[in-house]
């Protein structure tokens, strides 16, 4: 739907992590009113109703996704099903409901579980400030096949982590510089370099507010299947040591991570 100019300065001022849930409410406002533009009077009448009406909102937890899926060039790994498969796992915890018995008052926007997934380490979503941030990550490593000094590797990879030593067959990687994007290893047309792992680094406890916090991440690159695992322990962690509807950094504040390993071995965490 077209927005005029008006309307589209005012929901670039929406915080970015409800921007897109305002876009589309805002146009359902315009839809009832039979426009086929969005205006500034059709978003002021929305604000007022969301203000009015916050805890009819919140829901309980927020999904977030990149660009990736539209068809962004940089995305590291394609795994078109996951955002559904985390929507049903988050879903069925019950997280309004819970957090209704949790918080004093009426719920709001930030009470609710951020789960924020991108594509490539460009991380367009931020992950590194959601409760559990998700970066598609491809680590390289040097192949069988000989390098035929193209140099697309070096060309393409923005970190200077991949250089072509003079007289040697094979390309020279620096895991140190590397961010896991996978372009050297997709340039690469006689596989000198190869992929090594593929999968998704994952951040616990990021948040905004008025004590900030980048997530920290746990080590590796993990599987959709592992993904799922450690999303599942983290929201059984979540429920199990919630007091007052805190966010989860604050949580893995008070009682770090090492539950994670916990549960992998079967033991209880609550």
């Amino acid at each position: 739907m077209k927005w005029s100019k008006q309307a589209e300065e005012a929901v670039s001022r929406v915080p970015f992590f409800v921007r897109r849930r305002v876009r589309k409410k805002v146009e359902e406002e315009a839809a009832r009113h039979g426009s086929d533009e969005v205006t500034l009077e059709h978003l002021k009448a929305c604000q007022k109703r969301f203000l009015n009406n916050m805890e009819n909102e919140v829901k309980g937890y927020q999904l977030e996704t990149c660009f990736g899926p539209g068809g962004c060039p940089n995305r590291a790994v394609v795994e078109d099903d996951l955002i559904e498969k985390l929507d049903e796992l988050i879903s069925a915890k019950g997280l309004r409901e819970f957090l209704k018995q949790r918080v004093e008052g009426p719920l709001k926007l930030h009470h609710e579980f951020r789960v924020s997934v991108s594509d490539c380490p460009n991380a367009c979503s931020r992950p590194q400030i959601a409760d559990l941030g998700l970066i598609g990550a491809v680590r390289p490593r040097l192949g069988q096949e000989a390098c035929i000094q193209c140099g697309a590797c070096v060309e393409i990879c923005r970190e200077r982590a991949v250089r072509l030593p003079e007289g040697e067959d094979k390309p020279a990687l620096d895991l140190q510089k590397c961010v896991s994007c996978g372009q050297c290893t997709s340039v690469c047309p006689s596989s000198a370099l190869e992929k090594d792992a593929e999968g998704y680094r994952i951040q616990l406890g990021g948040k905004l507010g008025r004590r900030p916090q980048l997530a920290t991440e746990l080590e590796g690159i993990h599987s959709k299947n592992e993904v799922l695992r450690l999303v599942e322990e983290c929201l059984q962690h979540y429920l199990n040591k919630n007091d007052q509807g805190e966010r989860f950094g604050e949580i893995i504040n008070r009682t770090g991570i090492t539950f994670l390993c916990k549960q992998s071995h079967g033991e209880d965490n609550k």
